[in-house]
This record gives C-alpha cells, sequence and structure tokens, in this order.
C-alpha cells in the first residue's frame, strides 16, 4: 500500500537567536520552502510571542508545513508533511540552513499506513 503522505519531524539546534524571533523572516522563509518543493501555498499564519518565539503554519494544497520556536534556547520544532510525490525534505533542509541550525534530526513517518512506524532517523550537523 502506498502512503497518504510524508511526514519529517525536524528538530533544529543552535539556531540564530534573531532569526528564530523575526516573525516577518520565518514567515517568507516557509513560504520559500513550501515552494521550493514543488508545494501549491493557500493560506499562511503566523504569531509573535512575548518576549520572543514564533509559531506559524503555510497551509498548502498537499498538507502544511509548520514551526514553534524558541529562541532563547537556539531550537525550533519543525513540521513538513506533504501528500503526493513532493519530497518533504526538500523544505525541511531549506529551513534548517535558513536558521543557521547547527544541529538537526530528522525523523520521516509516512502516514496513512496504519500502525505508525518511524521509517529513518537522519542527526547532521551542518
Amino acid at each position: 500500500m502506498e502512503t497518504m503522505g510524508r511526514h519529517v519531524i525536524s528538530e533544529l539546534w543552535g539556531c540564530d537567536f534573531e532569526k528564530l524571533n523575526d516573525m516577518n523572516y520565518i514567515e517568507q522563509v516557509f513560504v520559500d520552502a513550501a515552494l521550493k518543493s514543488g508545494a501549491e501555498v493557500r493560506e499562511v499564519a503566523f504569531h509573535k510571542f512575548a518576549p520572543q518565539g514564533v509559531s506559524g503554519v503555510v497551509i498548502i494544497s498537499e498538507s502544511h508545513l509548520t514551526i514553534h520556536s524558541f529562541p532563547e534556547h537556539g531550537y525550533a520544532s519543525i513540521d513538513v508533511y506533504t501528500c503526493g510525490d513532493l519530497n518533504p525534505h526538500i523544505a525541511a533542509d531549506y529551513i534548517a540552513e535558513a536558521l543557521n541550525a547547527q544541529t538537526r534530526e530528522n525523523i520521516e513517518l509516512p502516514r496513512g499506513m496504519g500502525p505508525v512506524q518511524v521509517k529513518n532517523t537522519k542527526v547532521n550537523a551542518l
């Protein structure tokens, strides 16, 4: 059985504080990441927290990209979920590079196949 989609959960560490705390920058990075992966952007919603942090989502025809940033820890939690033939790693890699992540861990989950099984884990020091 084919998957309904591919879901990459990406843990980004050692990210640039200023970039993690800049809502406009993160929003642009996420829209660009979606477009670079070949997705069709439908809606964009981001929120800046006080004193720091950003959460947001880019809804794409093929599913979504999300972020929760913790600038004070240099950490960002990223989800890239795509359906069809899109490769979610293209967007996840672009985001990691744009946030200057020093370390990242990607876990890919096939979606719609029944019980969830971790497909692969990749840890990269950038």
